[in-house]
């Protein structure tokens, strides 16, 4: 009975870990060998070495989410022509793979070798500008980045700490999205909120590059309209910089302008050839009394 119930619990635990996304995946059309990596919680001491190691204090949310489950992978597959094909992928680095994105310069390295902080002269006119978009990280030490996701190669979802100082305990976290070209993308604010987009997106491949100008490319955008029409439709109207050519837009001014009319014939003609005729009447009338005469 004890096992039961402890199989029962686990189950409940996945369940809520997931938001239930296993059942939608496992009820769409083609998609085969869902797989859930169960975890054990992290232990609070990895956490506080974490934190000591690293001079940041983990968010609240991120916090109890590593005290339920060291880390998240679940990945889904399609059928096709009789083979799995591994195609949605959602997955949580564990605390001991949360691992700063910038290494420390290793003493054997050139002493001129180009470092990514050598890209932050680009960023540092974009600083002074408005609040909104917010300011992206830096590669040098005003920023602690941590990996969350490796995102199969693609990039890096990344916990940021921006605005940091020497010495000083870093608090106030974001989660960024860095694309292969080595640029910053905000995602979201909090943990929770990075996480339930996640569940959202199911795991695609290149989902991040959705909160980028330029999008995913061609074959993922494929794949997030067979199985996520609705968050597809309305991301790919949302970032559409360039006037929303793919939709139809109604002037009322053309569409209700309506056919043009002849020109209806002025009344004063009717005038004019009356005038003619009298004249004519008066000349020949002339004509006659002369002859008279």
């Amino acid at each position: 009975m004890e096992g039961m119930k402890d199989g029962l619990s686990l189950k409940g635990v996945a369940e809520r870990l997931t938001l239930g996304i296993t059942r939608v995946l496992e009820n769409m059309p083609g998609v085969v060998d869902v797989r859930f990596v169960e975890r054990e919680p992290a232990e609070k001491r990895n956490l506080l070495s974490w934190e000591q190691k690293n001079n940041c204090i983990l968010p609240e949310d991120l916090r109890d989410f590593y005290l339920t489950t060291d880390g998240f992978t679940l990945t889904w597959s399609i059928k096709l022509d009789n083979e799995c094909v591994p195609l949605g992928c959602m997955m949580i680095n564990s605390v001991a793979r949360l691992c700063p994105l910038l290494q420390q310069v290793s003493l054997f390295s050139l002493p001129n070798a180009p470092s990514l902080s050598d890209l932050d002269w680009e960023e540092s006119e974009r600083d002074s500008g408005t609040a909104d978009p917010p300011a992206p990280p830096h590669f040098d030490s005003r920023s602690r980045i941590f990996e969350l996701d490796s995102c199969g190669g693609n990039g890096k979802v990344c916990l940021v700490y921006k605005n940091c100082t020497p010495g000083v305990v870093a608090q106030q976290s974001e989660v960024w999205f860095l694309d292969r070209s080595l640029c910053w993308h905000f995602l979201t604010s909090t943990f929770t909120s990075y996480y339930r987009l996640m569940i959202t997106h199911l795991g695609l491949p290149e989902w991040q590059y959705a909160f980028t100008p330029y999008g995913p490319s061609p074959q993922a955008k494929q794949w997030a309209s067979l199985y996520q029409p609705l968050i597809f439709s309305s991301e790919a109207g949302s970032s559409d910089t360039t006037g929303d050519v793919h939709l139809n837009k109604l002037d009322p001014t053309k569409a209700f302008r309506g056919r043009a009319k002849a020109p209806v014939p002025k009344k004063k003609q009717p005038a004019q050839c009356n005038s003619g005729a009298a004249a004519a009447t008066k000349s020949s009338a002339g004509k006659q009394t002369g002859t008279k005469r």
